[in-house]
């Protein structure tokens, strides 16, 4: 009798697991459940969420927009590619602004791989503050129909997987995520390190009331961008945030006449008094 002995398989790689712990600790997750499920189902219609909206055809995302990023109209007029008075024809012409770029294009005012590839910078744009953590959960409208949009369609993982580098990248440069909402100004730094071209046009923007979706608008340049230019120089020193002015607290006297003697209105005397006495100190 012979007996044989067989080696044992080797036992199959591991799946790539997403690392869960890593993602609290940097104050984020990873992506979105419903946008996961809908790539899955192949759904058409509209996904809002708290800062942004998704719009998705056959379960891949044609288009985004959001009010923290410039439009597709700002970085088209914003280099001269596109006369913005030529923009606003068109979308008067169409009444969507979907619709003005194509009219753009047979009109021989734009060339189609400048359409594209913006409408493909702005979505990007869009879906990472669309994207980005929200206590509000999402809706979603389906829709009979596909909708204009996006020539290229974009896949619900790579949108997610750019969106996770994006906020990965914005962390290595400066952990702090307050300079991408709050109004900034100069930070008094007695030596500033050198600017870039791109740093130094952001900060002459500073004003401490514009944030940085208002200085993305006023420069025409993609919001992500305008917030690593930000970053970096929150990093070395020379962007702070502007801290909102304190409210003031509310007068309790206020409403009250300074003699209280209409006999048809009833007065708490105590209250008459002290704002009496006040004022008299303040006449001092």
């Amino acid at each position: 009798m012979t007996t044989v002995r067989t080696t044992p398989a080797a036992p199959p790689p591991r799946l790539p697991v997403r690392d869960k712990a890593s993602a609290r600790d940097r104050g984020w997750g990873g992506g979105s459940p419903m946008l996961s499920r809908l790539a899955a189902e192949r759904a058409t219609g509209v996904l809002v969420r708290e800062r942004g909206t998704l719009r998705l055809s056959r379960g891949r995302v044609v288009d985004a927009e959001s009010p923290a990023a410039p439009g597709l109209d700002v970085l088209l007029s914003a280099r001269g590619t596109l006369d913005g008075e030529a923009w606003r024809r068109a979308v008067s012409e169409t009444g969507d602004h979907h619709h003005a770029g194509h009219r753009l294009v047979e009109c021989g005012l734009l060339a189609p791989g400048a359409l594209e590839l913006c409408r493909l910078v702005a979505l990007y744009d869009a879906a990472y503050f669309a994207l980005g953590p929200s206590g509000v959960p999402g809706r979603f409208r389906y829709a009979a129909e596909d909708g204009p949009g996006c020539g290229c369609p974009v896949p619900v993982a790579a949108l997610e997987r750019e969106t996770l580098r994006r906020r990965d990248l914005l962390h290595r440069i400066w952990p702090d995520p307050a300079t991408d909402e709050r109004p900034l100004t100069r930070a008094h730094r007695a030596v500033p390190p050198p600017a870039t071209g791109r740093q130094r046009a952001v900060l002459a923007e500073l004003d401490d009331v514009r944030t940085a979706a208002d200085i993305a608008r006023e420069l025409g340049r993609p919001a992500f961008h305008t917030l690593v230019d930000l970053r970096r120089l929150a990093a070395a020193g020379v962007v702070a945030t502007r801290e909102p002015a304190p409210a003031e607290a509310p007068d309790p006297f206020e409403g009250i006449p300074a003699d209280a003697t209409d006999p048809h209105i009833t007065f708490d005397p105590h209250i008459t008094l002290l704002k009496r006495l006040r004022d008299a100190l303040e006449a001092l």
